[in-house]
């Protein structure tokens, strides 16, 4: 049985990362939940653009970091969280996560790590690195859907997916 799913890609521009993540808004599906992991500046909101041009939403998309949750329109809905400033999954409660996290549209969320304990096992992980002169993007699909995910991702980006088996 495979557990993860892996891909790695190079990004040398805004435009580039935003490439990655139309890409995963084009196949991405109702209750889908994409963790967006990286340092401040690497490329999360970015990535969460291009995203939402995916899913066809015509509304700006900018860093929810004071508002913590933004909701966006398009061929499904899209619920950009930011949980950098959240001290843990019980946090999640009041925001109505119950009604959309897995469930209803796309929850893209940025400081996953901050609320894990609450997440699906079964998603996109994204994880951002701005260090080298290029973004390091490496997406991971984890459970039956986010593999599934990722390798259609793969695909409209001519990625090689590495796959996990567990020994």
């Amino acid at each position: 049985m495979i557990l993860k799913s892996t891909l790695h890609f190079t990004s040398p521009s805004s435009e580039s990362t935003q490439s990655v993540g139309e890409a995963i808004g084009q196949f991405a599906t109702e209750g889908d939940v994409i963790c967006l992991y990286g340092d401040l500046g690497a490329g999360k909101t970015t990535l969460t653009q291009g995203l939402a041009r995916g899913l066809g939403c015509d509304s700006r998309v900018t860093s929810p970091t004071f508002t913590l949750v933004q909701e966006h329109a398009g061929r499904m809905r899209l619920y950009h969280l930011d949980c950098y400033r959240l001290d843990g999954p019980e946090d999640l409660e009041p925001l109505g996560a119950d009604d959309w996290l897995g469930r209803e549209g796309i929850c893209v969320i940025e400081w996953p790590e901050r609320v894990l304990a609450a997440l699906p096992s079964d998603r996109l992980d994204v994880a951002l690195d701005d260090t080298s002169p290029c973004r390091e993007i490496e997406i991971r699909g984890i459970g039956p859907r986010g593999r599934q995910l990722a390798r259609s991702v793969g695909k409209k980006l001519g990625l090689n997916l590495q796959e996990e088996i567990p020994r």
